[in-house]
């Protein structure tokens, strides 16, 4: 008998995106860590490499054709670490702590939202339309937290100043998460095609835009995004409901054409 036919498959990771994976997890860790030493502006840019490494990771699996369900579930995990329980910690500590019970039920409530957002796709994954997320990606919802947390870090404004207004935003985001708001995922968008010139200009120039003033620029994004979902959600709405208003009343008009008849 042949025994290299017998043998079975080795086992093993694929170590390029679980690389990638495993940096964002890092940068979670590391934005708590400084957080704790006070250092809120180091643990803000830490999440938002957090946020890079998440969406390279999914990117280079699919472009190297090393998909994995490891790798699905490690991803999952480090987006809880890094998205989930880092922003939550890093804002109960810059501001939500001077709110008392307040604060910390705020900070747990976007954790939880976070779990339940990503059990949800999780488990829905297969079965939902690419083109959009069903609520605010966690990735999102924390740019949300943490650049806000950025801008008052950089212009000098105290936590303890605005601990109601961000008791407010960070349940905003949290409720976000798990809702049936609709957000664009840009997983449709192809990145191995051929584009237009002005296209890879239009990307230099939001590059540029960014470095300008990072904390602003950045978290001016992420409100309109987050913004964006209910826009999209009551555009589709109305759409939804004229296309059947037309579908009704050309129904209507059929039935009156077929009494006349």
């Amino acid at each position: 008998m042949d025994t290299e036919n017998n043998q079975k498959p080795r086992r093993g990771i694929y170590l390029l995106p679980n690389l990638f994976t495993t940096v964002g997890l890092f940068a979670g860790f590391y934005a708590i860590v400084s957080a704790m030493d006070g250092r809120f502006e180091a643990a803000a840019i830490a999440i938002f490499v957090a946020m890079v490494m998440d969406g390279l990771d999914g990117r280079v699996a699919r472009l190297t054709n090393t998909q994995s369900d490891f790798g699905m579930e490690y991803d999952s995990l480090s987006d809880m670490i890094s998205f989930g329980l880092a922003p939550a910690l890093v804002m109960y500590t810059w501001s939500l702590s001077v709110m008392g019970k307040l604060g910390w039920l705020a900070a747990f409530i976007y954790t939880a939202c976070a779990a339940l957002r990503l059990a949800r796709f999780n488990t829905r994954s297969e079965s939902t339309d690419k083109r959009f997320f069903q609520g605010l990606a966690s990735p999102a919802a924390a740019a949300l937290l943490v650049g806000l947390i950025w801008v008052g870090t950089v212009y000098g404004i105290a936590g303890s100043e605005v601990g109601k207004w961000t008791v407010a935003v960070t349940i905003l985001a949290g409720g976000l998460m798990v809702s049936n708001i609709r957000y664009y995922s840009f997983k449709d968008m192809d990145f191995k095609g051929k584009v237009p010139f002005f296209v890879m200009l239009i990307v230099v120039l939001v590059f540029v835009f960014i470095t300008l003033d990072p904390p602003r620029v950045l978290f001016s994004m992420a409100m309109i995004y987050a913004i964006s979902g209910p826009v999209i959600t009551l555009v589709m709405l109305y759409r939804s409901r004229r296309m059947r208003a037309s579908g009704s009343e050309e129904t209507g008009n059929d039935k009156t054409e077929d009494k006349q008849e």
